[in-house]
C-alpha cells in the first residue's frame, strides 16, 4: 500500500468516527482529485461511510463502480436498509450479492434473517438457513439465533424448536426467542415449559425479557393471578413489563385490575406510561363504561406528553371510549385533536359513528376521506361496510375491485356479511366462492348468513366442506351452525353437532351454544326436552334460555312446562310483569281462569303493573 493510500486511510477513519456527510464528500473529493484510479480497498470504505451517513445514493454509486464487490460492501448496504426498516432493500440486495459471487458471512445473515422474519417470507428464510450451513456458520451463536427467530416469526415453531435444540451454544436471546416464538404463534403453554426448562437447567439467568414474555404468556392463558405475580420477580421492570400486564389483562377481559395496575404504575412513579399503555388502559375504561377514568387519563396524556404524540397513538382509543359513553361533542373534539391525513384517524372515527348508530354519517366520512385525498385501506373498507345498504355496498364492492386491496381476506370477509345483512345470500355466496384464499372468518361468515336465511341445509353442508378444506371450526362457527340448525328446524341435526363440538373437536360449549339448543328444541315444540336440557347444563341458566322456553310454551300452549319455566324467571326476575302476563295469557288460552286469576294476583302482590299493550285475559292479546 502505497503512502498516499496509508494516509488517505488515517482521514477516512477519522471520518468514519465523525459520522459527518459533509467531511465524508470533501474526503471523497481530495480522493478523486489525487487518486483518480478506483482503490478497491478506499472505494469500499467510502461506501461504508456514506451508507453510516445514510447517504444510501452515493453507496451504491460506488458499488456499482466496484468490479469485484466484496461483503464489507455489501454488509454496509445490507445494514442501511436493515437499520431503516427496508426489509423488501434487504433482502434484494442480499440476492444480488448472491448473483455476483459474493460469500456472506456471520454479519450478514442476522441482517437478512431478521427481513424474511419482518416479512414473515418463509421461503426465502430457508434458502438463506440453507446458505448459513453451506458457508459454515451454523456455529455462530448470532446466526443461529437469528434464524431461530426467523422461523418463529414466520409461524414455523417447529422448525425453530429444532434449531432451538440443535443449538451447539445457547444465550439467553436464544430462550427469549423460543419462549416469544411459542407465544406469538398461540402456544403459550410451551412457552411456560420453555422457561421451566431454562431454569430448572440453570442454563442462563433470565433477564427483563424472559419475565416480559412469561407475564405475556401466563395472561394468554388466563393465568392473571399468575402474571402479576411474575412482576415482583423483576428488579426493574421497563415500560414493556407494565404494557404487556395492562394489555394482557384488558385482553383477558379483566378491566378492573387493568385500572388497579395502571394506578399502581403511577404511583410508583418509575417509569412513566407511554401512549401503548395509556391506549390499552383506554380500552378497559370503554369495556367498564368507565367515563370518568378515561378522562383522567386523557388529561393525563396531555399533561405528560406532546398532544400531537399522544392523540396520534391513543386518540382512536379515545374516540371509541367516549363514542361508548354517548359523548358526541367529546368524540368531535378529539377528531379534530387528530392528524386529519392520517387513515388511522378516520377509520377510528367511522367506526365510532357505527357504534353510537350513525351509519349514514360514517358513509359521510367515508365520503369525505375520498374528497380529501385521504388514501383509504382495507380497514376503512372493512369498517365501513357493515353500515351499507344494498346500493351502497354495491357502489364500495366496487370500488374495491378497482383498488390494490381487494384481495385482502378481511375486505371480502366484510362483502359477504353485508350482503348477507342485506337480503342477498346470493351475492354473499358468490364473493365467498370467488376468494382465492379464505379465513376461519369467511367460513363462519356464509355458514352464519345461510342459516339467517333458513338454508339450514346448505350451512351445514358449508360446514363439512370448511372441515374438508383444513381450516379448524372454533366457538363461532358452532354459534353460527347451531343457530343455522334452529331457524331451518334440523333438530337433529343440530342436537348430534353440539355434542360433536366436545367429542370430535375438543371445544367446551359456552352459554351461546346452550341457548342455541334451548331456542332450537323450543321453537320444534319439543318442550320437555328442552326443560331437561337447560336442568343438565353444567353453567347456570339465565333469563334468555327460560324466557326462549316461555315465549315458545305460549306459542305451543304447554301450560306444564310454562309453568315451570315461568318460576324459574319469576327466581330470576321476581319484577319483570312480562312473565306473569305470558303465564297468564297460556292459562287464559288453556280456560284456566282461576290460574290465571292467581298469577294476576301475585301481580298485585308484587306491586307490578301490567305492561301497555298487554291483555291479562282473552284469545289473542
Amino acid at each position: 500500500m502505497s503512502t498516499k493510500s496509508v494516509s488517505f486511510n488515517s482521514l477516512l477513519q477519522a471520518c468514519a468516527a465523525s459520522k459527518s456527510l459533509n467531511k465524508a464528500k470533501q474526503l471523497h473529493h481530495r480522493i478523486l482529485l489525487n487518486a483518480p484510479h478506483h482503490n478497491p480497498f478506499i472505494t469500499t470504505k467510502l461506501i461504508q461511510i456514506y451508507a453510516d451517513c445514510n447517504d444510501l445514493r452515493s453507496a451504491l454509486s460506488l458499488l456499482h463502480q466496484l468490479t469485484n464487490p466484496n461483503v464489507f460492501a455489501f454488509t454496509s448496504i445490507l445494514s442501511f436498509h436493515s437499520r431503516n426498516g427496508f426489509p423488501h432493500q434487504c433482502i434484494q440486495t442480499y440476492a444480488q450479492m448472491r448473483l455476483k459471487g459474493v460469500v456472506p458471512d456471520g454479519y450478514v445473515f442476522p441482517k437478512v434473517l431478521k427481513a424474511c422474519g419482518q416479512l414473515a417470507c418463509l421461503r426465502t428464510g430457508s434458502v438463506v438457513h440453507k446458505d448459513v450451513v453451506v458457508f459454515g456458520s451454523e456455529l455462530n451463536l448470532q446466526v443461529c439465533n437469528s434464524v431461530l427467530d426467523m422461523y418463529s416469526k414466520c409461524g414455523d415453531v417447529g422448525t425453530a424448536q429444532r434449531v432451538f435444540d440443535e443449538m451447539a451454544e445457547r444465550d439467553v436471546f436464544s430462550w427469549n426467542s423460543m419462549m416469544s416464538g411459542y407465544v406469538c404463534n398461540g402456544l403459550p403453554q410451551r412457552a411456560v415449559e420453555v422457561f421451566g426448562f431454562m431454569r430448572e437447567g440453570g442454563w442462563c439467568e433470565p433477564d427483563v425479557v424472559t419475565w416480559n414474555t412469561l407475564m405475556d404468556a401466563y395472561c394468554k392463558m388466563g393465568l392473571c393471578s399468575e402474571a402479576l405475580g411474575v412482576l415482583g420477580e423483576i428488579k426493574d421492570p421497563n415500560v414493556i413489563s407494565w404494557t404487556t400486564l395492562i394489555t394482557g389483562h384488558a385482553s383477558a377481559g379483566r378491566h378492573d385490575v387493568c385500572l388497579e395496575i395502571f394506578r399502581e404504575m403511577v404511583s410508583v412513579g418509575m417509569v412513566l406510561p407511554d401512549v401503548d399503555v395509556l391506549s390499552g388502559v383506554l380500552v378497559s375504561c370503554r369495556a367498564l363504561g368507565d367515563l370518568e377514568s378515561g378522562r383522567e387519563i386523557h388529561g393525563y396524556g396531555i399533561k405528560m406528553m406532546c398532544g400531537d404524540v399522544f392523540y396520534k397513538s391513543a386518540g382512536a382509543a379515545l374516540l371509541t371510549l367516549y363514542a361508548s359513553c354517548g359523548r358526541v361533542d367529546d368524540v368531535n373534539n378529539v377528531f379534530h385533536r387528530m392528524d386529519q391525513f392520517d387513515v388511522v384517524t378516520w377509520n377510528a372515527m367511522s367506526f365510532c359513528l357505527i357504534d353510537m348508530g350513525l351509519g349514514g354519517l360514517a358513509i359521510g366520512c367515508f365520503r369525505e376521506m375520498q374528497e380529501r385525498g385521504v388514501k383509504v385501506d382495507h380497514i376503512t373498507v372493512s369498517t365501513i361496510l357493515p353500515a351499507c345498504d344494498l346500493r351502497c355496498g354495491k357502489q364500495i364492492h366496487a370500488y374495491v375491485r378497482k383498488s390494490d386491496f381487494g384481495y385482502m381476506v378481511g375486505v371480502y370477509n366484510a362483502l359477504i356479511h353485508m350482503y348477507s345483512i342485506c337480503g342477498c345470500i346470493a351475492y354473499s355466496y358468490s364473493v365467498f366462492s370467488s376468494m382465492v384464499v379464505r379465513d376461519l372468518v369467511s367460513w363462519n361468515t356464509i355458514i352464519g348468513g345461510f342459516g339467517m336465511h333458513g338454508h339450514g341445509q346448505t350451512a351445514m353442508k358449508l360446514l363439512r366442506e370448511m372441515s374438508d378444506s383444513g381450516i379448524r371450526p372454533d366457538l363461532v362457527t358452532f354459534s353460527c351452525a347451531l343457530s343455522a340448525c334452529s331457524h331451518s328446524g334440523l333438530v337433529d341435526e343440530g342436537i348430534e353437532l353440539f355434542y360433536r363440538m366436545t367429542k370430535d373437536f375438543g371445544l367446551r360449549p359456552v352459554k351461546e351454544h346452550f341457548s342455541c339448543v334451548v331456542d332450537m328444541l323450543a321453537r320444534a315444540g319439543r318442550l320437555e326436552d328442552a326443560f331437561h336440557f337447560i336442568n343438565q347444563i353444567p353453567l347456570e341458566p339465565d333469563k334468555h334460555m327460560w324466557g326462549a322456553l316461555l315465549a315458545a310454551c305460549q306459542e305451543h300452549q304447554n301450560v306444564s312446562v310454562g309453568k315451570l319455566a315461568m318460576e324459574k324467571l319469576i327466581g330470576l326476575e321476581p319484577h319483570e310483569a312480562g312473565h306473569y302476563v305470558t303465564l297468564s295469557n297460556i292459562y287464559s288460552r288453556a280456560g284456566r281462569w282461576e290460574d290465571a286469576a292467581k298469577v294476576r294476583k301475585m301481580m298485585d302482590g308484587h306491586g307490578l303493573l301490567k305492561p301497555s299493550g298487554h291483555s291479562l285475559v282473552g284469545s289473542g292479546s
